[in-house]
């Protein structure tokens, strides 16, 4: 099962789900899913990408014109300090961040120690990503901040990482969950990333830094880094199942999505 209500715009802006960028990667709306017996999640008011550094004052015009009045940005302070995002003169949404980090050793930073990327370590490096973000104490706090947000504050939301594709990828996943969106087209979600047409843009960001760490770095290996595998979202439920016993109860107890939010998110962000 999978949306069907994301057409290409007439002026050519969209890809599917997918704004044309020039220096933004995997902008999106993640909206559009349908909810057994709801109707479906609002499109519109639910945005997600990577960072905007690299934002061409078209992109900015694009984004402004999306009326995003909070932005969650997912990337810890030596991100945003190295990354810092372009805003348009006009911007005026709420911007929520950790004062902190909230990952060590992103992928596009290299790092991780000296090791030959074959697929296989790129698989492993992910797989740890997605294992260690259900305990990771920053990572809670600000999917905690993120439903906060959206249950409370109006207009359209942008929630972004560095690539958006795995921190990002998961917040929206939750929400997707939280909405009553079936598991299948949550991976559906998850998975478009490796459709994004902006992958230039993230190659451009991020491989040079990746190749100094590494050397050369093979095709595959190079899409388990740079793209999102079915296996990493799975990894990351089957953690908080093991600590947690579900997702519903993961939600609950450790990101504040009570009952009472949930209705909330339903009537706000389903239609």
């Amino acid at each position: 099962m999978t949306s069907d209500s994301h057409e290409a715009a007439p002026d050519g802006a969209r890809i599917g789900p997918f704004f044309v960028t020039q220096g933004i990667h995997n902008l999106r709306d993640y909206g559009g899913y349908a909810v057994p017996g709801e109707g479906r999640v609002k499109t519109g008011v639910l945005f997600r990408s990577g960072q905007h550094m690299e934002a061409s004052d078209h992109d900015l015009a694009l984004v402004q014109g999306l009326d995003i009045r909070t932005v969650i940005d997912l990337r810890g302070v030596s991100e945003r300090a190295g990354f810092p995002c372009r805003r348009h003169p006009k911007f005026a949404a709420q911007v929520i961040a950790h004062d902190g980090e909230t990952t060590n050793s992103p992928p596009h930073e290299g790092g991780g120690g000296q090791v030959v990327m074959t697929p296989q370590k790129a698989r492993e490096r992910m797989l740890a990503v997605y294992t260690r973000m259900p305990v990771n104490p920053a990572m809670i706090a600000m999917f905690t901040r993120y439903f906060k947000a959206l249950d409370e504050n109006d207009g359209g939301s942008l929630v972004h990482c560095f690539a958006g594709k795995d921190r990002t990828g998961i917040a929206a996943s939750l929400l997707l969950h939280t909405l009553g969106v079936h598991h299948d087209d949550i991976v559906a979600e998850f998975l478009l990333t490796n459709a994004a047409p902006t992958r230039d843009i993230l190659e451009r960001q991020s491989l040079p830094r990746m190749e100094a760490h590494y050397g050369a770095i093979e095709p595959e290996a190079l899409h388990n880094l740079m793209g999102v595998l079915p296996e990493y979202i799975d990894t990351y439920i089957a953690k908080v199942t093991e600590d947690h016993g579900s997702l519903d109860t993961y939600l609950a107890t450790q990101l504040g999505v009570d009952a009472a939010r949930r209705d909330r998110l339903k009537a706000k962000l389903v239609a």
